[in-house]
């Protein structure tokens, strides 16, 4: 039975009055890979957002290994566990690609440069980047920009990997060099939470998909489940409108 690494108990949000997240529960076992789907605006984001601390949760609790973030974890080490790859990308744009993956691992893990560069050297290989290492990201493309900031977040060897929306931003034939990495992981069985509208890429790599609403998981299951036998009437009208305009 796989080890249970993250659990989210009933995670709360708002910003104001504005309630985004609603007592979100859910947990992830090591090695799983789930994708997060649902329409803009129903908190998807903000949940993964929560999860690492960009955004403070108002409310709930956040365990990593049994043991809750809060009050038994120090901030910088969970953090440091928990990686994240956005849509925009993130990349320091004075910096090379070699500095960009070497840097936090230096600053944060205390590496020292040998040992950061070659670990770099194995991710930009594994992402097929290694021979931009002296490029700026500004002499890159979207696809390539973002294979950067996935080596980079793999160089700091989290146990858990973030993605937000990581091919949103890019353009349509960009989008399968990026998709190919991330299976490329979930058949190493890195354990990886994504947020994403490519529902080809949910139903195949993923081992549950996560559908929320307004704030709310609606439904939690296995693709094969989720994606032809959806339970709720709300999941099933995304599902109409999304797959007939991507499958």
């Amino acid at each position: 039975m796989s080890e249970r690494i993250l659990e989210v108990r009933s995670l709360q949000k708002s910003f104001g009055a504005h309630e985004v997240l609603k007592n979100i529960t859910f947990s992830v076992d090591a090695g799983e890979v789930i994708c997060i789907i649902g329409s803009s605006g129903s908190g998807k984001s903000t949940l993964l957002r929560c999860i690492n601390y960009l955004e403070e949760p108002t409310g709930g609790d956040i365990l990593f290994h049994g043991k809750n973030v809060e009050k038994e974890w120090k901030r910088g080490e969970f953090l440091s566990k928990v990686g994240m790859v956005f849509q925009s990308f993130n990349l320091f744009a004075n910096m090379s690609v070699m500095e960009n993956c070497v840097i936090g691992q230096m600053r944060v893990l205390g590496r020292n440069r040998k040992d950061a560069e070659e670990k770099a050297v194995y991710y930009l290989e594994k992402v097929g980047m290694a021979p931009y290492r002296a490029a700026r990201p500004g002499q890159l493309s979207g696809g390539q920009k973002q294979r950067v900031a996935i080596a980079r977040a793999l160089c700091m060897d989290p146990e858990v990997l973030l993605f937000d929306e990581p091919t949103s931003a890019l353009d349509p034939e960009m989008v399968g060099e990026v998709l190919s990495v991330m299976k490329q992981l979930a058949e190493a069985n890195l354990t990886m939470l994504i947020v994403t509208h490519e529902m080809s890429f949910a139903r195949d790599v993923a081992d549950r998909v996560i559908f929320m609403d307004q704030g709310v998981i609606t439904e939690d299951a296995a693709p094969g489940e989720l994606f032809t036998n959806p339970k709720q009437p709300r999941t099933r009208e995304f599902l109409s409108r999304v797959i007939s305009r991507q499958l």
